[in-house]
């Protein structure tokens, strides 16, 4: 087992749980911010229903990668939540408050009004919350030796309040692809003209944070400058990614372009990555200097093993089962 390095299988698995989470959960939140402007009350029963059979098994991936995270390194929860216990706050009331308002919704009758925002409001938030983490561990955190001493407002910068808009732009992207995908007639069009916007705004916040993150930090200018090989291949693969989505949405094809926003997060994705490797806190800690010990490691590893190909598992049977339009009337509650 010594000729096996741990943090690198962790590295991989928490890397696994963290992009499924934003993959599948940032949908369905996506639905949720764009759920407030459909055109109409029976065009918002359809994005619920669109979503319904899904939304609490996406966010088993946040647990999952969560649970992982505090195990395998336990000093990123050691720095991460003092310094960020606002924001983990607003993302679990956030997610809390929506699924609620999921049941709620569909039995209220007087109240429903406040159950439609409260649906809103919990997606919104909960995006937001999730943009301003990514933002905080950008820019990094003010630690001596292994332990916080920054203000708990600390994270609240401009440049955190940008990419928390910049992902509430991106699940929107997200949701209203996914609902051309899932519906049809008058909801579709209209998923597919705001499909068309959230792109545009997408990647100007690619622009923006593209351009802003190495000006502000010396490392991550100097990785992306002295490399300009291969690196830059991967800008290029998100700007061939996002013609492909939008020549989808104008030929008006129904399942390339959610595969093809899939895409796009999976190469913005691995540009964070490469940005901030190998620190898991920024500016000073790596993985490894981060990591429990190998048999902890080891320890979870089994258990994890035996647990992943299950989630994998009964996320893939829910799909398959829950496959197709919805309809009016057809709704899962």
């Amino acid at each position: 087992m010594e000729l096996i390095d741990l943090t690198l299988v962790w590295i991989a698995i928490i890397g696994l749980g963290v992009f499924m989470y934003v993959l599948l959960d940032g949908f369905d939140l996506g639905v949720g911010i764009l759920y407030p402007f459909a055109p109409g009350e029976e065009e918002r029963d359809l994005m619920m229903d669109s979503v319904a059979p899904v939304w609490d098994g996406n966010e088993t991936w946040l647990v999952l990668g969560g649970a992982g995270l505090l195990g395998a390194f336990p000093l990123v929860y050691s720095v991460f939540l003092p310094a960020l216990y606002i924001g983990v706050f607003l993302l679990l009331a956030g997610l809390i408050f929506r699924g609620v308002a999921f049941e709620f919704r569909a039995k209220a009758n007087r109240s429903r009004p406040f159950w439609n925002w409260a649906f809103t409001l919990g997606s919104g938030v909960a995006s937001f919350a999730q943009g301003a983490v990514v933002g905080a561990y950008i820019q990094g955190f003010e630690t001596e030796g292994f332990t916080y001493v920054g203000g708990p407002l600390d994270w609240l910068t401009p440049f955190v309040v940008m990419t928390g808009l910049g992902v509430v732009a991106g699940y929107a992207l997200l949701g209203a692809t996914w609902l051309i995908m899932k519906t049809e007639g008058e909801l579709q069009d209209w998923a597919r003209r705001v499909a068309s916007r959230t792109l545009l705004a997408v990647l100007a916040f690619f622009v923006i944070v593209s351009l802003w993150t190495p000006l502000a930090h010396a490392e991550v200018m100097s990785r992306w400058l002295d490399n300009l090989n291969w690196l830059w291949l991967f800008p290029v693969v998100t700007l061939l990614v996002s013609y492909w989505l939008w020549r989808a949405l104008q030929q008006r094809q129904e399942g390339t372009p959610f595969v093809a926003a899939m895409a796009l997060f999976a190469t913005f994705y691995v540009g964070l990555l490469i940005s901030m490797w190998p620190y898991a806190v920024p500016p000073h800690h790596t993985f490894w200097d981060a990591s429990s010990s190998p048999d902890a490691q080891l320890f979870l590893l089994v258990g994890m093993l035996l647990l992943l190909p299950v989630v994998m598992g009964y996320t893939a049977w829910t799909y398959w089962v829950f496959r197709g339009k919805v309809r009016p009337g057809e709704g899962y509650h």
